[in-house]
């Protein structure tokens, strides 16, 4: 699934960052900042969104 997330180094910027989830690392079903997962090219990060697969 190609998702929106915001890099641990981008949170006070803001800046979103679009991939592929390779995994997903956050156990619960919900988590408040966003469930955290691990792209296809190794970035981690929380989702923010789905992204549009162009």
């Amino acid at each position: 699934m190609a998702v929106a997330i915001i890099l641990k180094q981008d949170q006070r910027s803001g800046k979103l960052t679009t991939g592929i989830v390779k995994a997903l690392l956050t156990k619960a079903p919900f988590h408040s900042r966003g469930i955290k997962v691990r792209l296809e090219d190794g970035q981690v990060g929380r989702v923010q969104g789905v992204a549009s697969q162009a």
